[in-house]
């Protein structure tokens, strides 16, 4: 595939995926009937690559998606035979294993000639262990050091530019660690029309487009239906969308004729203020984006035109995440129904509280939730009419050690026989709690690295 950057006609870059268990079947429509230039894999959200260190602390070769090679055996046979490149961050927290098992695909399929580039140097957990004290946590204002838990990652956002210079090297496949999510998509825009890396307004506009699109099938109907109030048609077959991208940053987001769910105005709207926090000053890797004048305009059924985004200088330092072990979560659930549910789950729940107190558990925490009734809202539920039928009794608790959590669904699980009549046969969970917070550190202190390989 040539490495000369595309200069006049429209670039078009498919979003075949926002989180790590995406669905396989409509990036690989993408890639076969989009007629993309490129088709971007977002899979990493704020835990998922502290999990996948832990997962490459097991086994050297794990760490990167899990779905890799399914949509890569799905998908990369249409990207070879209409020349779309590929642009992802499934390489997680082990882009280089990544990178290897891509090339064992592309071999397995005979698809030819085409060079694999792994984006390294994401991987800051030395440098934050080794300046724990003045790395100021962005949650507390505290130091890092003051974590009491295990620090296992810290992963920085790293942004387009290393993969711009990926392509140039003529990559076919770019496997990233953690980066920017809409990094992902700004870096074809940067490499096609020789954007410049401190041409800030170009950037915001490229940047805005990418906004729309970087969470997926949410711009297309996903997560937007409510019967009756806002119709989406096929939920079930939602099309994901697509970007179609001028030089000057004019944008239309679109999706494949045929395909379900809907793109207008509105969803744009909900899409573009969506996690930005200050609509004049979102920070990322690239540049800070001003969305407070962009201006979104329906051309056509499922085309939505996006203009006058703008940008400002990038920031000098990047977000690190931090993933951190935090002792350990019990949960565990039970259900009671019929006439006096209500009065029956609710002795259930003093028997457990008293049985935890016999046994010595210190709880740093504990949440019971009677589901269907007050789960979500709490005392601001809304009072019974009438007496429930059933309800789901719903314990989770926290604890430093795994003993406490064990403790927690053993006692629920005792109910049965030892607790009120007529209840479900209970089911039980213990995870070890990852928490996630974010530090600062200098945009000099990173030093990533272009590891390509090249598949005869």
């Amino acid at each position: 595939m040539s490495t000369e950057p595309r200069r006049t006609r429209t670039l078009r870059i498919g979003a075949g995926a926002s989180y790590a268990g995406d669905r396989v079947e409509p990036a690989t429509e993408l890639a076969a009937r989009g007629n993309l230039d490129y088709l971007v894999y977002e899979t990493l959200a704020e835990r998922t690559i502290a999990l996948a260190q832990l997962e490459r602390r097991k086994n050297p070769e794990a760490g990167y998606n899990e779905l890799l090679a399914d949509r890569f055996y799905s998908a990369l046979p249409h990207c070879k035979k209409n020349r779309t490149r590929v642009v992802t961050n499934m390489g997680a927290a082990n882009p280089a294993a990544a990178a290897r098992r891509t090339a064992e695909i592309i071999r397995d399929l005979h698809l030819g000639a085409m060079k694999v580039a792994a984006v390294i140097g994401d991987d800051v957990l030395q440098y934050c262990l080794n300046n724990a004290d003045p790395l100021k946590l962005m949650e507390t204002g505290q130091p890092l050091s003051s974590l009491e838990g295990q620090i296992v990652s810290a992963n920085a956002y790293l942004g387009a530019d290393v993969i711009v210079e990926a392509l140039r090297q003529g990559a076919d496949i770019v496997l990233t660690g953690r980066g920017g999510d809409c990094s992902l998509f700004l870096a074809p825009m940067m490499h096609e029309f020789g954007w410049g890396e401190d041409d800030w307004d170009i950037l915001g506009k490229g940047q805005t487009g990418a906004d729309m699109v970087e969470c997926g099938a949410n711009v297309s109907g996903g997560f937007f239906a409510d019967p009756g109030y806002k119709e989406v048609p096929e939920l079930w077959n939602l099309g994901y969308p697509l970007l179609e991208v001028e030089r000057d940053g004019t944008i239309v987001v679109s999706k494949l004729p045929g395909t379900g769910g809907i793109i207008n105005r509105a969803i744009c709207a909900e899409q573009m203020i969506y996690e930005i926090h200050d609509p004049a000053n979102y920070i990322t890797p690239d540049v800070v984006v001003d969305f407070t004048g962009v201006e979104l305009e329906e051309i056509g059924p499922d085309r939505v035109r996006i203009t006058s985004g703008c940008g400002k200088p990038r920031p000098e330092q990047l977000k690190v995440s931090v993933g951190v072990l935090e002792g350990w979560i019990g949960e565990a659930e039970i259900v009671y129904a019929g006439l006096g549910c209500l009065e029956r789950a609710r002795l259930a729940e003093k028997i457990v509280r008293e049985r935890l107190k016999i046994g010595g558990v210190e709880l740093q925490e504990l949440r019971i939730d009677y589901i269907g009734m007050n789960a979500l809202h709490g005392e601001a539920s809304l009072p019974l009419k009438e007496p429930p039928y059933e309800i789901c009794l719903r314990f989770a608790g926290r604890v430093r050690e795994k003993r406490g959590a064990v403790k927690l669904g053993n006692e629920v699980e005792t109910l049965v026989g030892k607790g009120p009549a007529s209840s479900s046969i209970p089911r039980k969970h213990v995870r070890e709690v990852l928490a996630i917070y974010s530090c600062l550190i200098p945009r000099g202190a990173i030093k990533p690295q272009i590891m390509v390989t090249e598949v005869p």
